[in-house]
């Protein structure tokens, strides 16, 4: 999908979607406009494979979210679910990428990549929440597979690289001091706009002891928080998101 200028602010340029993923517009906004994306098929399995391409055009703004939590499940052996997404930013746009949590589940096979290109005055607020096994459910992954990797650049220029791969005994693996502590939720966020160094303060006001916000660069902020289970990072970051969005998160957070 993409997005374009009008005479009555960010209007919808493109939009086509095929297969089980699909995107509604549930409200119009004052300065932009809300998309959520809806996965049909209920979740992602071995051999799935979804892409997602979104481009917010010249002076616009849009905001991305998820219908409800996705969840990854069992898959068979040799059979891998893929997730790729695709997001640009042209010349003065402002894209907020706000999916709700991925659901790990025991068995799961998933490969998830999201690339973000930003024009040099282009604005961008990304994060991406997952959940490590339902905890209120008695979920423990021992037997689990997620490769994750998330790339933002701006006008050509790395600004963050974050890959990782959990394979096996996850929950093993976070039990380790120098991993995860134990925690069974986390949460990765970029923010990327000219105000970025006056936030870090207040960020940091806000995380807990298990999160850390830092400022690799003039203009953009990286942050990382865990916590034990998905009720306890919801906590933390919605009061985060809503402040560097400086708007109410989109209804289906709510609901």
């Amino acid at each position: 999908m993409a997005t374009k200028p009008t005479a009555r602010g960010s209007g919808l340029d493109a939009l086509r979607q095929a297969g089980s993923l699909k995107c509604v517009f549930p409200r119009p906004v004052a300065d932009g406009i809300d998309a959520v994306l809806v996965n049909t098929a209920g979740g992602i399995t071995g051999g799935d494979r979804f892409d997602v391409t979104a481009t917010a055009g010249p002076g616009t703004t849009l905001t991305l979210t998820t219908q409800a939590a996705e969840r990854a499940y069992q898959a068979s052996p040799g059979q891998q679910g893929q997730l790729q997404t695709r997001l640009t930013v042209k010349a003065g746009a402002r894209l907020h990428w706000l999916p709700q949590e991925t659901l790990l589940f025991q068995g799961c096979d998933l490969n998830r990549r999201l690339t973000a290109d930003l024009a040099p005055d282009a604005r961008l607020l990304l994060c991406e929440p997952v959940i490590f096994g339902r905890a209120a459910m008695g979920e423990v992954l021992t037997a689990a597979r997620f490769c994750d990797r998330i790339e933002v650049r701006q006008d050509g220029t790395p600004l963050y690289l974050d890959a990782m791969t959990l394979s096996g005994d996850i929950a093993g693996h976070l039990s380790r001091a120098a991993i995860a502590g134990g925690a069974g939720a986390m949460a990765s966020l970029v923010y990327v706009a000219p105000d970025a160094e006056a936030r870090l303060t207040a960020l940091r006001k806000l995380l807990p002891s298990s999160g850390g916000v830092s400022q690799p660069g003039p203009n953009h902020l990286v942050m990382r928080l865990l916590a034990p289970d998905g009720y306890a990072l919801r906590k933390h970051l919605i009061p985060i998101l809503t402040t560097l969005s400086r708007s109410a998160l989109p209804r289906c957070w709510m609901i």
